[in-house]
């Protein structure tokens, strides 16, 4: 074959095409889908609005201690021997009294997603307040006890933190309740 007869052969199978005048290529790519704008998790503050009595002004040095209706007293022993271990820490230090409370119940919520059990919030003693009386240990004392997902919560061992931190133990999420016992 020839380098004619290649010419006309493919000429043929070309058939009716325009050729184009320009080398210039002029594309437009076409605009992308739009994505659905991720809504932003409602973090509700389960914090209840009962008043208890025995949360009273603390002081600097003064422990805390907490355990909801129902729940044995040595688990406050057990937390500050370490048993249940340490799933995650908030340090609220440098904080005013909002944006602590805000970032608590923003760790707290994230801790039952996570199925986190015992958590250490660390507060300070409060040394540098007014009148040395600890806002932010006294609001912790406050915003814990009203807390729903809150079962008890102790201040630290000194190697811990002391009075300047508490440890909480949560309520086990139900979603991490059945894991032993699938229902199939």
């Amino acid at each position: 074959m020839t380098k004619k007869d290649e010419i006309n052969l493919f000429m043929q199978n070309m058939g009716d095409v325009t050729p184009i005048k320009s080398n210039k290529y002029n594309f437009t790519p076409p605009k992308p889908k739009p994505y659905p704008q991720q809504k932003q998790s409602l973090i509700n503050d389960k914090l209840t609005l009962k008043q208890d009595d025995s949360s009273r002004t603390v002081e600097a040095e003064d422990h805390l201690s907490y355990t909801a209706d129902g729940l044995q007293k040595n688990v406050l022993k057990k937390m500050r021997k370490g048993h249940y271990g340490l799933d995650a820490e908030l340090d609220l230090h440098g904080l005013t009294s909002t944006q602590a409370k805000h970032e608590l119940i923003k760790f707290l919520h994230f801790c039952e997603q996570d199925g986190c059990r015992c958590v250490r919030i660390i507060h300070g003693k409060g040394y540098r307040s007014e009148n040395n009386l600890p806002v932010l240990k006294n609001d912790i004392n406050l915003w814990l006890r009203q807390h729903q997902e809150v079962q008890a919560f102790c201040s630290t061992a000194q190697k811990d933190g002391g009075t300047g931190a508490v440890f909480v133990l949560l309520r086990l999420s139900s979603k991490y309740t059945n894991q032993d016992n699938p229902e199939y």
